[in-house]
C-alpha cells in the first residue's frame, strides 16, 4: 500500500475542499480579470485623465503591477503561517482580504472628484487585494493536492483550476453586460463600479464553504513531527543539505509559473487595451473572446489534468509551452487583422493553450516539487516571484514597447515566445515528479 493511502479521506471531505478551492480561485481570478479589464478600458480615463491614451494605459497597468508586488509579501507571510499553523486558517484570511479590498474599489472617488488621492487610493486597495491573493491559490492548490490520491491528483487538482475559468467568465460576463447596456458616459460615471461590488457576493459564498472544511491530512497527521523536524534542522548541518536540494525545485517552479503568468498578463490583460486603444476596435471584442475561451476551458482544464496523470505532467508542460511559442506569431497576426472572427479564434486558442492549459498543471506540479516541511511557503513564493516579474510588469512593459514601436504587434509576439520558452526549458531541465508522495518532508530536487 502506498504511503499516502493511509491518509485517504472520505469523498465528501474531498468534495468540500475542492469546492472551497474552486470558489477561492474563482474569486481571485474574477478580481484579477475585473481589475485588468477596468485598467485596460476605463481606469486611464477615470484615474489618469490628464495623460495621453497610450501613457494613461501604461499608468493604469502600473497600478495593476503594484498588486503583484504585494502578492509576493502576502505569499511569504501567509505561506509561513500555513506551514506552521495550518492551511485552513490561511484560506479564511486570504479570501476576506481579497473580497473586502476589491469591493472597496467600487466606492473610490475619481480623479475629477479628489485629484491625486484617487489613484493613490486605487493603488492602496490594489496592494491590499494583492496581499490577500498572494497565498490564496497556492493554499487552495496545496489543500486539494494533499487531500487527493496519487492516481488522480492531477484531475482533482484541475477542479481548483476551473476556478480560473469561472472567475474569468464571471468577470467578462459582468463587463459585457455593463458595456452592452450602458452608454460610454454612464460606464465612466458610475457603471465601472458595479463589477467590483460583485466580489462581495462571491466572498460570502467562499467563506461559508470554508467553514465546513477540515485541515489537510498531511498537516493534521504531521504537524507535531514538522515542528520537531524544523527545530532539528535549525541546529544540524543537515539544514544546509535541505536548502541546497530545494534550490532546483524552487527555480523550476518559478520557471514553470513564469511562462503561464506572462502569457496570462499579455493575453488576459494587455491585449484588452491593445484591441481598444491601438486597433480601435469595440471594447466587447476582448470580453467576448475571453468568455468563449473560459467556456471552452471547462473541457480543456480537466482534460489536461487527466492527461497529466496518465503521461506525466512534465511532458504535458513541454507540449503546451512549445505549442504556444510556435503559435504566438500566427495568433498576433490574426488579432492584428481587426477581423472580429479571426481575433476571437486567435485569442481563444491562445488562452486555452498558453494560459488555462498550463495552469491546469501548475498547482499540482508545484505541490509535488516541494516537501511538506515548507511546501506552502515555497510554492506561494515561487508562484508570486514569477508573477511579479511576468504578470505584474509584463503588461506595463508590453504597453511601453508597443507605444515605442508605434503600435506594432511584434513586441507582443516576442514576449509571448519568451514567456512560453521559459516554461519549456524549465520543464525540460526538471525531474518528472508526477505522483510524488506529498508526505515527504524534503523537496524533490
Amino acid at each position: 500500500m502506498e504511503k499516502q493511502d493511509k491518509y485517504q479521506v472520505p469523498t465528501s471531505e474531498l468534495v468540500k475542499v475542492a469546492a472551497s478551492g474552486w470558489l477561492g480561485t474563482a474569486m481571485e481570478f474574477m478580481d484579477f480579470q475585473l481589475y485588468s479589464l477596468a485598467a485596460a478600458m476605463v481606469f486611464s480615463e477615470v484615474f489618469f485623465p490628464n495623460s495621453s491614451p497610450a501613457m494613461g494605459l501604461v499608468m493604469a497597468m502600473g497600478t495593476y503591477g503594484a498588486g503583484y508586488v504585494a502578492r509576493l509579501v502576502g505569499a511569504f507571510v501567509f505561506g509561513r503561517i500555513g506551514d506552521r499553523l495550518g492551511r485552513r486558517m490561511v484560506l479564511f484570511a486570504t479570501i476576506m482580504l481579497m473580497g473586502i479590498a476589491s469591493s472597496l474599489i467600487g466606492f473610490l472617488p475619481t480623479y475629477a472628484q479628489v485629484g491625486l488621492a484617487a489613484p493613490i487610493g486605487l493603488t492602496v486597495l490594489r496592494i491590499l487585494q494583492g496581499f490577500g491573493a498572494g497565498a490564496e491559490i497556492s493554499g487552495a492548490g496545496v489543500m486539494v493536492a494533499e487531500f487527493a490520491s496519487k492516481k488522480n491528483r492531477g484531475l482533482v487538482g484541475s477542479i481548483v483550476c476551473l476556478g480560473t475559468s469561472t472567475g474569468t467568465l464571471l468577470a467578462n460576463l459582468i463587463w459585457l453586460i455593463i458595456l452592452s447596456t450602458l452608454s460610454d458616459s454612464a460606464v465612466l460615471s458610475w457603471g465601472w463600479r458595479l463589477p467590483f461590488l460583485c466580489s462581495f457576493v462571491v466572498m460570502i459564498f467562499a467563506v461559508l464553504v470554508r467553514c465546513f472544511i477540515k485541515e489537510s491530512p498531511v498537516m493534521e497527521e504531521k504537524k507535531k513531527l514538522l515542528l520537531e523536524r524544523r527545530e532539528q534542522l535549525e541546529k544540524q548541518t543537515e539544514a544546509v543539505k535541505v536548502v541546497k536540494k530545494g534550490r532546483k525545485s524552487f527555480l523550476v517552479g518559478m520557471g514553470l509559473r513564469f511562462g503561464q503568468a506572462g502569457n496570462s498578463g499579455i493575453m488576459q490583460t494587455y491585449l484588452a487595451g491593445f484591441i481598444v486603444t491601438i486597433l480601435c476596435l469595440q471594447k466587447t471584442d476582448a470580453t467576448n473572446a475571453n468568455i468563449i475561451a473560459s467556456l471552452l476551458s471547462f473541457l480543456t482544464i480537466p482534460l489536461i489534468g487527466f492527461l497529466g496523470d496518465k503521461i506525466g505532467r512534465r511532458k504535458m508542460y513541454m507540449i503546451l509551452s512549445m505549442t504556444m511559442a510556435i503559435y504566438a506569431v500566427p495568433m498576433m497576426m490574426m488579432i492584428n487583422t481587426g477581423n472580429t472572427v479571426l481575433l476571437t479564434i486567435g485569442l481563444v486558442i491562445g488562452l486555452n493553450v498558453g494560459v488555462q492549459g498550463m495552469f491546469a498543471l501548475e498547482n499540482v506540479v508545484l505541490a509535488e516539487l516541494f516537501g511538506s516541511l515548507h511546501r506552502m511557503t515555497l510554492m506561494a513564493l515561487a508562484k508570486e516571484i514569477a508573477g511579479v516579474i511576468a504578470t505584474g510588469f509584463g503588461p506595463m512593459i508590453a504597453a511601453a514597447l508597443v507605444s515605442a514601436f508605434t503600435g506594432s504587434w511584434i513586441p507582443i509576439a516576442v514576449m509571448l515566445v519568451v514567456f512560453s520558452l521559459s516554461t519549456f526549458f524549465s520543464a525540460l531541465l526538471s525531474d518528472d515528479v508526477t505522483g510524488r508522495d506529498l508526505n515527504e518532508l524534503d523537496d524533490a530536487m
